[in-house]
């Protein structure tokens, strides 16, 4: 697979992708951060993202995988004016999931109009039981109160955790899911757990594919905020099936993007739902890192 050779590719991959998803870049949003991350870039992961919750985006994300050898990235972002610290138990998360885990990779995420706003820790190789992560001392005490509901479901095994510093929200990406935690019966009760309203058919048969689920927490929450359901990246991509509507202008966006390997674009799917209703996050990637190629192979073997 042919890969990126540097910054200005990968900015001007997103900065096209931008264009197509109709998303205006703001100035500077893009290149700084390319830039800061671009230790080992020739083999980083790199996806766009949109979310369909409006009908035209307001915001292209894109995520950057950051090898350890790189250091810690929340340094990095301290160091290139990205993050300020703020006296919050968010600013220490990473160093207490740093000194418990072993981390394969990181991952930065920003928006071409945003900037940056999270940091990934991905440990797919040192997965953690959910009880554990939640006695860390920086981790949102929901966690600790959610702990019931998500054993009831079949949600213990956390191979990433997400960390948007300025929603000061956390995701907690749960793997090695069993036939329980995806059956219809099992997301129903779950929904229905949440007080939130019931997935239709459409829904339930597109979750229960998930290789992931991944839930969202805050400090300033008394639970889980919003839950993910994603299948994993495939070859191509089939607008028909999804169980949101996708418009005219995201479907040219998802076609068209620029890639760095040959042939249907790689897609990642996954529906999001809040109390308020469930939209997509859709994006293509523009290259895969070499650890997220053995996932997705694993998840297409069987063997995750």
């Amino acid at each position: 697979m042919p890969q990126a050779t540097g910054i200005n590719e990968v900015c001007s991959a997103i900065e096209e992708a931008a264009r197509l998803a109709g998303v205006p870049a703001r100035p500077g949003a893009v290149r700084p951060i390319v830039a800061a991350f671009a230790d080992g870039l020739h083999e980083a992961g790199v996806v766009y993202s949109v979310s369909t919750s409006q009908d035209t985006p307001a915001e292209l994300d894109f995520t950057l995988t950051v090898p350890t050898r790189g250091g810690d990235p929340y340094a990095t972002a301290l160091a290139h004016g990205f993050l300020t610290p703020a006296g919050h138990p968010v600013d220490t998360l990473l160093a207490d999931l740093q000194g418990h885990c072993t981390i394969s990779e990181y991952l930065v995420d920003g928006g071409v109009a945003g900037g940056f706003n999270k940091i990934y820790a991905h440990f797919p190789q040192d997965v953690q039981d959910v009880a554990k992560l939640a006695e860390l001392p920086s981790m949102p005490p929901a966690l600790a109160r959610s702990l019931d509901l998500l054993a009831r479901h079949g949600l213990r095994d956390v191979a990433m955790i997400g960390i948007d510093y300025p929603r000061r929200t956390v995701n907690l990406y749960f793997t090695q899911l069993s036939e329980h935690s995806r059956a219809a019966q099992t997301l129903l009760a779950l929904h229905r757990e949440l007080g939130w309203p019931a997935p239709d058919e459409a829904m339930l048969a597109f979750a229960g594919r998930s290789f992931r689920i991944y839930t969202t927490l805050g400090w300033d929450s008394a639970g889980i905020e919003r839950i993910c359901y994603a299948p994993p990246p495939a070859r191509g991509w089939d607008r028909a099936a999804l169980p949101v509507p996708v418009t005219d202008q995201v479907a040219h966006f998802v076609d068209h993007a620029p890639r760095a390997y040959s042939g249907e674009p790689i897609v990642i799917a996954a529906v999001k739902w809040a109390p308020e209703g469930a939209y997509l996050n859709l994006g293509p990637y523009f290259q895969l890192s070499p650890l997220m190629r053995q996932v997705i192979s694993a998840v297409h073997n069987g063997k995750l």
